[in-house]
């Protein structure tokens, strides 16, 4: 009998070594809060220019959404070209089509110069579809990207038995291991006095003359540039994020096979099909994840994972992960006030924009030009048209915890209470112990759901994750929900 684990492949795969946290006031050049692919990225661009940079990470280095991810390196990318193109025009799109060309060269580049091992596959990457109202979208994509001097092939299946009706193939597109990378570049940043500390969460950040102040919980960072390299981005009041951006929650599942195959593929359709291959020497295993929601609505993560089990895959693994959508699909990446830099809204594809971000923030703080600048700008318009459906999904969730608190998938070991007119939940797990945890989140108070497959409490507003004891292990809240904690700091 399989013993089936609720981690990513990734985490259970590499044996990380821990980082200290920081210990003592510092005086910084360059802060990078965040220790994923962008974080990371930006830290390897920087080393070696003449200026003190830090690395600060809440929790372990690469062990948030990056550990994650399904680990594709492509630019054949659900349908990408066509909204964009319907949302800012074919130049943006055609500027994003190169920008993703760039990203996996960059990768490339970066694990050949320094011999990284970290399962590189050369593959193929096709965009599929098996709704016949979604044919006419396939050959809008595919000739968009003729249009890009790409040479894509229209054939009619892959090479599994998937049903496809119109796919698209391209080349010179990549799988890897983003864990075993992060890895790598985490020894090359160290042995490069690039300084990297985990369990260090930075709470607050004050502007003070030319420089900021970035505050842990008994700690003084003064950084004369910082970089929020965030999942979601907390300290952005003035930057209207809810305004800008929607989470999606994917379900994925790993299982072992005796045979690999050279390609990775995404569907256009709904629930949305994606499929890769890994191979790391020892194991072979295929990669599924099917289906994504709004993070706002069918907030049952039981009875989509079950969706996911029910497909004819033996899983070794099943987890989650969360994207956050921007309204014109294109990357928040650049300056957003005088030397602080933002980077997020990878629209799905943090593999390649994550890294990409890294490069082009770098640039920013070298002063070093940069194509992709514009295109990503931050500070770029609202599509007002979108906010109704953005407001609506952050929203929707506060009305449902104020009507229905209990879910009515809940099982008789999680119980609801109330403590100094405060609302707790108590988890018991199957060997009697009790788990009790606040159900409200720290960041904007919206009401907590319990996921049960993966033991997590998710915001089904703005996505922060808490684990069963409550411990914060996603943002963009900065508290623990736990019990046990003084109440003071949990608001």
């Amino acid at each position: 009998m399989i013993n089936l684990k609720n981690t990513s492949i990734w985490l259970d795969s590499i044996n990380q070594k821990e980082l200290k946290p920081l210990e003592h006031n510092i005086e910084v050049d360059v802060l990078v809060i965040g220790g994923g692919i962008t974080g990371m990225s930006c830290c390897y661009h920087l080393m070696n220019s003449n200026k003190r940079v830090v690395l600060v990470e809440a929790n372990r280095i690469g062990q948030g959404i990056t550990s994650r991810t399904t680990g594709k390196l492509t630019y054949l990318q659900d349908g990408i070209y066509r909204k964009i193109k319907n949302s800012s025009g074919t130049l943006n799109a055609k500027l994003y089509y190169e920008s993703q060309k760039e990203a996996i060269s960059i990768v490339k580049n970066i694990i050949d110069e320094n011999k990284i091992n970290c399962d590189l596959s050369l593959n193929d990457s096709y965009l599929f579809t098996n709704d016949k109202n979604k044919i006419s979208n396939i050959e809008e994509e595919l000739e968009l990207l003729k249009s890009f001097n790409e040479t894509p092939l229209k054939t009619e299946k892959l090479d599994i038995e998937i049903p496809t009706l119109a796919t698209i193939k391209c080349s010179d597109t990549y799988v890897f291991h983003p864990l075993k990378y992060l890895e790598s570049l985490k020894k090359i940043l160290l042995k490069n006095d690039v300084e990297l500390y985990e369990n260090t969460r930075i709470l607050s950040i004050d502007k003070f003359k030319d420089s900021y102040l970035c505050k842990t919980s008994n700690l003084l960072i003064k950084a004369k540039e910082v970089v929020l390299a965030l999942h979601y981005p907390y300290f952005l009041d003035p930057f209207f994020m809810p305004l800008k951006v929607y989470l999606e929650k994917s379900y994925i599942g790993a299982s072992k096979v005796e045979n690999t195959h050279s390609f990775n593929a995404i569907s256009l359709d709904r629930p949305v099909k994606s499929i890769r291959y890994q191979d790391d020497s020892k194991n072979k295993y295929q990669i599924f994840l099917y289906g994504s929601r709004n993070i706002g609505t069918n907030l049952n993560d039981k009875e989509h994972f079950e969706k996911l089990k029910l497909l004819p895959f033996n899983y070794e693994y099943l987890w989650s992960n969360i994207d956050i959508i921007t309204s014109d699909y294109l990357p928040y990446i650049g300056k957003i006030n005088h030397n602080l830099y933002l980077a997020t809204g990878y629209n799905t594809w943090g593999m390649t924009n994550g890294s990409l971000a890294g490069k082009i923030i770098s640039d920013l703080i070298l002063n070093k030009n940069n194509r992709y600048t514009k295109l990503f700008n931050p500070l770029r318009g609202i599509k007002i048209k979108k906010i109704p459906l953005i407001l609506g999904s952050s929203m929707k969730p506060y009305t449902n915890e104020l009507l229905f608190p209990k879910k009515s998938w809940y099982k008789e070991n999680l119980r609801f209470a109330k403590k100094d007119g405060k609302s707790i939940a108590i988890y018991t797990d199957s060997k009697g112990k009790e788990h009790i945890v606040y159900t409200k989140c720290p960041h904007l108070k919206c009401g907590l759901v319990f996921n049960e497959v993966e033991k997590t409490w998710d915001c089904p507003c703005h996505g922060s994750r808490f684990n069963i004891d409550g411990i914060c292990i996603e943002g963009p809240s900065n508290y623990d929900i736990s019990y046990k904690n003084d109440q003071e700091e949990i608001i």
